[in-house]
């Protein structure tokens, strides 16, 4: 029992600010900073590209064209995430109410924090759907493989944060209770400089980390496709978001709708979690009309004999014939009835007449007629005797029935 309380006694009573920011890289003409900011926003990309690659591969999509995305969807989504924050957060560019007092520089310096989710989410989107159109596939099924990703990028990300000591809650006196710096340009003029406040981006990133776990293990049970593991992820992370971003005290732009006056992020993740779940019923409730496939339409690669696609049917040609009904080289012939004939013969099937080869047999009352199909001789059967033929090896000497019953 004393151990016990030894080590709760060793447990801090908060946690501390952090002592480092960055680090110094010299150059000849001065130093380039690097900050810890950028190094938890590149380490949530690689992450979620990890997962994204995994559950990507899985699906049967063509090799390399994650990255035909990616390098689309990323530039995209930072540039998205920014501008959503300087419109979410407009006081320190324009000045308060627009008045010009602020700094316009101060846009393009993300690394001193500043990204807003939802303008990355949307134009990450417009990014992904280029990729996705220059690599022949989905932008559904990229959403659904990406979904998990994308939250297990923002849980690290959001650590970022912590190192800019930047957009924390109201006070506290929880143990888990976070210390800012009070020479800090973000700490809260007039508190008392040992005053502890919630750690949002804590709480966010396990909130994201959960919302991982939650998210595969739903669509391991339920498959989920068309876009709706995405909006799932979409729902899950503004139900967090809501509380989590009502517990800040940074200044960010105020919205009064339906008599209430709250951040605009609040009703962003109010409204954004409504048209989530509607879109994921609309989506569970349409019916699937024809098999599932990461391609579109025209990009299905032909498959080999006896190949499956990624949804475990037969892989299609492009002109929609199972790739596995067709031999190299080979040509079908469909007579009047509709059913294929596969010719074994290329001598035959390259001049398409096998059909139209006259009866060379003769004798009295005999009516010489076409040859309606080209069956292949049955296991054991032997072919019928008769002389060997000689020339062309669709034709007998005269006297003999044609050699339909014999393969090469």
């Amino acid at each position: 029992m004393q151990t016990v309380l030894h080590a709760a006694a060793m447990l801090p009573a908060s946690i501390p600010s952090p002592d480092w920011s960055g680090f110094d890289i010299p150059l000849p003409w001065g130093s380039l900073r690097i900050h810890a900011y950028a190094l938890c926003i590149l380490a949530g990309i690689v992450v979620g590209l990890w997962l994204t690659s995994v559950r990507w591969t899985k699906r049967g999509t063509p090799e390399g064209s994650l990255w035909d995305i990616a390098i689309w969807a990323i530039p995209f989504g930072i540039i998205g995430g920014r501008l959503y924050h300087v419109f979410s957060s407009p006081d320190a560019y324009f000045g308060p109410g627009f008045d010009g007092t602020g700094d316009l520089s101060l846009i393009p310096q993300i690394q001193r924090g500043g990204l807003g989710i939802w303008g990355a989410v949307l134009l990450g989107a417009v990014g992904a759907w280029i990729g996705c159109r220059r690599a022949g596939v989905k932008l559904t099924a990229f959403l659904d493989a990406a979904a998990p990703g994308l939250l297990l990028a923002q849980a690290l990300g959001r650590w970022g944060n912590y190192f800019n000591q930047e957009l924390f809650g109201g006070p506290t006196t929880l143990p888990w209770g976070l210390q800012i710096d009070a020479d800090n340009a973000n700490f809260p003029a007039g508190m008392p400089a040992d005053t502890l406040f919630h750690p949002t981006f804590l709480y966010e990133s396990l909130w994201n980390i959960a919302g991982v776990l939650i998210l595969l293990a739903l669509d391991r049970k339920f498959n989920f496709r068309r876009g709706r593991l995405f909006w799932l992820y979409a729902m899950y992370y503004t139900l967090g978001r809501v509380w989590i971003e009502a517990m800040r005290i940074d200044d960010a732009e105020q919205i009064n709708l339906f008599g209430i006056t709250t951040r605009l992020n609040v009703w962003t993740s109010i409204f954004v979690f409504l048209a989530a779940l509607i879109v994921f019923i609309a989506l569970g409730l349409r019916k699937r009309d024809e098999p599932d496939t990461p391609y579109l339409a025209g990009h299905v690669p032909a498959a080999k004999d006896g190949d499956t696609d990624s949804e475990g049917g037969a892989a299609a040609d492009n002109d929609g014939a199972p790739a596995g009904d067709r031999e190299d080289g080979e040509l079908a012939a469909v007579p009047a009835d509709g059913k294929s004939i596969r010719h074994s013969d290329k001598s035959v099937s390259d001049s398409g007449s096998r059909d139209n080869l006259p009866d060379n047999q003769s004798g009295p009352g005999h009516t010489s007629a076409p040859t309606e199909a080209v069956t292949d001789p049955a296991v054991g059967t032997r072919p019928a005797q008769g002389p060997p033929a000689a020339g062309n090896s669709a034709h007998q000497d005269s006297g003999s029935a044609p050699d339909t019953d014999r393969t090469k």
